[in-house]
């Protein structure tokens, strides 16, 4: 199934190009690379990746730029994007996430880290692609139709909120949603609320379900991993 995908990497830095493409080419990925934003945005074009692997500190357009030139272009919009950045800073990630990131990965990486984590960004694609009403991840399936949540045998009746809540975190998991996102989704129009709510939810969730689905991304919100 690897070798169904193809991957772009963005990085100035030869030598780290050569090591995160020698570990995906391992793995029977198909591996692009550019070493600059804008023949980044050209091979994307040209070759439609599943995955961009796009640095954040580059000369001339820098990757929160290059991002968001990606998400205007109407054939790639939809692409998968993971900054690689040895920053950590919450501002650094949030300008990210707001520009259309899907995911952080932080250098230097374990190639094993870096590989699962690449896993975990290609499964999304799959779980896009299920148009089933009832979808599972790992013991964990839900029931859109029913409004249920299995669990191996046990059944879990979740209240309407806290459905709403788990269906969108599961629509794309491993994706970050900013708690903004989730309060317009879940909450809409109501008067709410504020932070309290969504992470009062995601406790309780965390407590039927599992705490280890549910990650924290601090200062910008939550995701769901499996």
């Amino acid at each position: 199934m690897s070798s169904n995908y193809k991957i772009l990497l963005v990085d100035d830095e030869p030598d780290i190009v050569e090591f995160l493409g020698y570990n995906l080419k391992k793995e029977g990925y198909t591996v692009f690379s550019a070493n600059n934003g804008k023949d980044a945005i050209d091979l994307a074009k040209k070759e439609h990746p599943h995955l961009i692997i796009l640095d954040v500190m580059m000369p001339d357009m820098d990757g929160i730029e290059t991002c968001r030139e990606i998400r205007d272009v109407k054939e790639i919009k939809d692409v998968l994007i993971a900054f690689l950045t040895a920053r950590s800073e919450d501002y650094t990630q949030i300008a990210g996430f707001e520009v259309g990131a899907d995911d952080y990965i932080t250098k230097p990486i374990k190639p094993r880290v870096f590989i699962s984590r690449v896993k975990a960004l290609l499964r999304r694609l799959q779980s896009n692609a299920s148009t089933e009403t009832s979808v599972a991840f790992g013991d964990v399936r839900i029931d859109k139709e029913k409004h249920m949540i299995y669990k191996g045998d046990q059944e879990i009746n979740l209240p309407k909120k806290e459905f709403k809540l788990f269906s969108l975190l599961s629509s794309k998991p491993g994706k970050v949603f900013t708690r903004e996102y989730i309060l317009e989704q879940v909450w809409g129009d109501e008067v709410v609320v504020g932070d309290r709510t969504i992470d009062v939810h995601i406790r309780k969730l965390r407590e039927k379900i599992g705490e280890d689905y549910f990650k924290t991304v601090k200062g910008v919100g939550y995701k769901f991993d499996f």
